[in-house]
């Protein structure tokens, strides 16, 4: 066994080393032929393509979806009560995934209809499925893009400006349109800042007066926040203007 293992290793360290594994014995019995002709190789490049675009996914959710501003907003939510884990993290990055299923699922919806199933029956090949599996988030992303931004990468990108938006690249598209999500998520941010800024001023004026230095300002104001933000019913209406903010 240990002999094997030496002719083994030997295969895979020295450059020509070839010609040892003929001394092997037939127990190891390894293809090589399977690794080094032109289909095999092809067939695990393309396998592990396959794998490594897995890696991929994550950023293209948070690049090409809705999951950018719900998340930015709602950190932001719980930045401007004041409470530093309340709700913690995973809450907040689980609530964003599933409002961004729930908004992104016509788009989903139409690139099954579109390219999904027409390539499942061979109607199409797997480069025009592709093509027509992108059109709907280009659709999406247009809607949301400003055209400051947009223009801003078509005129670094040096190409040709397209008469038609729909002709715009994807790697000119998906910039403009992330950084138009987060211009439009700290916006909201801002908005979302002011009642709590004005609740902060009020006690904070209120301590001043009455002396009470040593007190931290923040410690009662934050109690009147999470009130006024329950009173208000805050989490309806913030989710209510994010959906309402995608149409």
């Amino acid at each position: 066994m240990k002999k094997k293992c030496f002719y083994l290793v030997l295969f895979f360290m020295l450059p020509g080393a070839t010609a040892l594994y003929a001394q092997v014995p037939q127990a190891f019995d390894i293809d090589i032929n399977s690794f080094v002709s032109p289909e095999g190789f092809s067939s695990s490049v393309n396998l592990l393509l396959a794998v490594s675009s897995i890696v991929l996914v994550p950023f293209f959710l948070v690049s090409t979806t809705s999951f950018l501003r719900i998340v930015i907003v709602l950190s932001m939510v719980r930045q401007s009560i004041g409470t530093q884990q309340a709700p913690p993290n995973a809450v907040i990055v689980s609530l964003a995934m599933f409002l961004t299923v729930f908004i992104m699922t016509p788009v989903w919806n139409e690139v099954n209809e579109i390219a999904v199933k027409p390539y499942n029956s061979g109607a199409i090949s797997q480069k025009e499925a592709i093509e027509l599996a992108i059109r709907p988030f280009k659709s999406f992303m247009l809607k949301l893009t400003r055209d400051k931004d947009l223009a801003l990468f078509l005129e670094f990108s040096h190409i040709k400006r397209p008469e038609d938006y729909n002709n715009i690249p994807v790697f000119v598209l998906i910039p403009a349109f992330v950084i138009s999500e987060l211009k439009t998520a700290f916006q909201i941010g801002f908005l979302l800042f002011i009642p709590f800024i004005v609740i902060d001023l009020i006690v904070s004026n209120i301590l001043l007066s009455l002396g009470m230095f040593m007190l931290s300002p923040a410690m009662i104001s934050t109690p009147f926040k999470i009130l006024l933000f329950v009173l208000t019913d805050g989490w309806n209406l913030i989710i209510q203007g994010l959906m309402i903010s995608f149409r």
